[in-house]
């Protein structure tokens, strides 16, 4: 079993390494294989999904994760949240073939077909329970192995996905096709991987309905909170894309989805540490350790805020030139919505990790309170940013809506982070003042390096050429800075040499 922090963060890491450059190439093939107008409609509908799934779970996936993190041997526990996977589940089921029965399908998806919508929803469906598989993998300590598992389905996916693309078989209907396939294989895959470590995943007969009525106030108490946060989430995510579809059509949808995909990308590395994290939290608040907690926001948040930063400003200033390599001439108009969503994922980042403490600490009343009110401030932006102007808006598409996201996330993370300073003692203007130290400091080596290779001329190499050299003396200024100045990046000196040091030993060199 996996005891070590470290170690875990170490092969998820490595998991991800590998997973940005698989995701690379399927970045690259997706949008030339499908074209703007059908990678418009996957992302419209799977994003619809994920956000009635997130609503159905209203966190009690992140309390579940929490509960089995303090209390792994519990069974009983892993039971009954099977049991209420199986009835969201249905629920999704129900409400898609209650849409297509009564011919409402046509309002709620403009200009889809019901093929698509059912495999949609089965897509969200497949997703979700993944995500909850990998949670409890971690929670029971087995983060090595399934992640090794992630690696090699990863792996075995993108020889389908290139075999797709090189028989000119990428289409819509495969696409979907495909991806449900690759979900189903993964747990499959998830499951034997915790029943060989002594964690068998099976649905079981709760003894007593007192023990299925203390779990439901249980989940009730912690998650109930989160029922108007997941309602007006729930509402604002399908309002966002809905009015994008409506107003802007499957083209500018496709735009959106290619900026935010690019964007994620930033994530590879910090989205490895997120639930490892929050189970340092849910340990140390069980213990009622508020030192440990302040120590660890103050040890890993500014340093993972620091490396999607790093990613976040190289793509927002080689933006054109991605777009160039990814989605080609008809992904051109991506080009201000890219740049714009490259700095999302910083905040998503800071997001994930400062929501963590609140979960861990059971203040969910407050985390809903605080959502809420930019979820809901976040509706008249995004009618005024993509409405036309002859309907009293700019008419901006999905640069409209990369706009809209940035700024409500960027106001809404800070306020998350000024509670949570205020609750585990700390400076709240350090993290704000870091925040944009770096993001300053990165936006200017991004922009250095690039008018850098401008003038060296070398055009006539091509755009990955181009791209590539711009990223290695990025890299290596960055790396500089980090050297010289660690603490802008969070770190103190020490940490540096340590990560040096266990560096060193992961690959053989001490």
């Amino acid at each position: 079993m996996d005891v070590s922090l470290k170690k875990r963060y170490f092969y998820k890491i490595i998991a991800n390494i590998v997973g940005l450059g698989i995701n690379g190439v399927k970045i690259i093939i997706i949008p030339r294989g499908l074209g703007a107008q059908a990678y418009g409609d996957f992302n419209f509908l799977t994003s619809f999904f994920i956000q009635v799934v997130g609503f159905l779970d209203m966190g009690t996936s992140i309390g579940f994760y929490t509960k089995l993190s303090q209390r792994p041997q519990e069974n009983s526990l892993v039971s009954f949240y099977l049991y209420f996977s199986a009835i969201v589940s249905l629920a999704v089921v129900g409400f898609v073939c209650f849409s297509h029965r009564f011919g409402v399908y046509h309002s709620l998806w403009p200009g889809q077909g019901p093929f698509y919508i059912y495999f949609a929803a089965l897509w969200g469906i497949l997703t979700w329970f993944v995500q909850l598989l990998i949670k409890m993998a971690d929670a029971y300590g087995v983060t090595v192995s399934s992640e090794m598992v992630r690696v090699v389905q990863g792996v075995f996916g993108l020889i389908i996905l290139l075999s797709l693309f090189g028989l000119n078989q990428l289409n819509l209907e495969n696409f979907f096709i495909y991806h449900v396939f690759m979900l189903i294989l993964l747990i499959v895959c998830l499951l034997y991987v915790m029943n060989r470590h002594g964690y068998s995943i099976r649905l079981r007969s709760l003894t007593s309905w007192e023990e299925v009525r203390s779990y439901c106030k249980e989940f009730i108490d912690y998650s109930h909170p989160l029922f108007v946060y997941s309602l007006v989430g729930v509402v604002a995510g399908v309002f966002d894309t809905w009015i994008l579809q409506f107003f802007g059509g499957s083209v500018e949808q496709g735009y959106y989805g290619l900026s935010y995909q690019i964007g994620a990308v930033c994530l590879i590395f910090t989205s490895a540490m997120t639930p490892l994290i929050t189970r340092e939290f849910a340990v140390a608040y069980a213990e009622g350790d508020l030192k440990k907690m302040a120590y660890v926001f103050r040890r890993y948040i500014p340093p993972l805020y620091s490396i999607a930063a790093y990613f976040s400003c190289f793509i927002a200033v080689q933006a054109d030139t991605i777009i160039q390599i990814i989605g080609g001439k008809t992904f051109r108009g991506a080009f201000l919505a890219v740049s714009i969503m490259a700095f999302y994922p910083m905040y998503q980042t800071y997001g994930q990790l400062s929501g963590s403490v609140f979960f861990a600490s059971g203040r969910t009343a407050l985390y809903r309170n605080i959502g809420v009110i930019f979820l809901v401030g976040g509706l008249p932006l995004t009618y005024f940013f993509i409405a036309p102007g002859d309907k009293l808006g700019l008419d901006a598409g999905a640069t409209g809506l990369a706009v809209k996201m940035v700024l409500i996330q960027v106001l809404g993370i800070n306020v998350q982070v000024f509670f949570n300073a205020k609750f585990l003692g700390l400076r709240f203007w350090r993290y704000v003042g870091h925040q944009f130290a770096i993001l300053g400091c990165l936006l200017m080596l991004a922009l250095g390096t690039r008018f850098l290779v401008e003038g060296m001329g070398l055009f006539h190499n091509g755009p990955i050429f181009e791209f590539l050299l711009a990223g290695f003396l990025y890299s290596i200024m960055v790396f500089l800075i980090f050297y010289t100045q660690p603490l802008l990046f969070g770190v103190t000196r020490q940490d540096f040499l340590h990560i040096v040091e266990l560096m060193g030993n992961r690959l053989g060199l001490r």
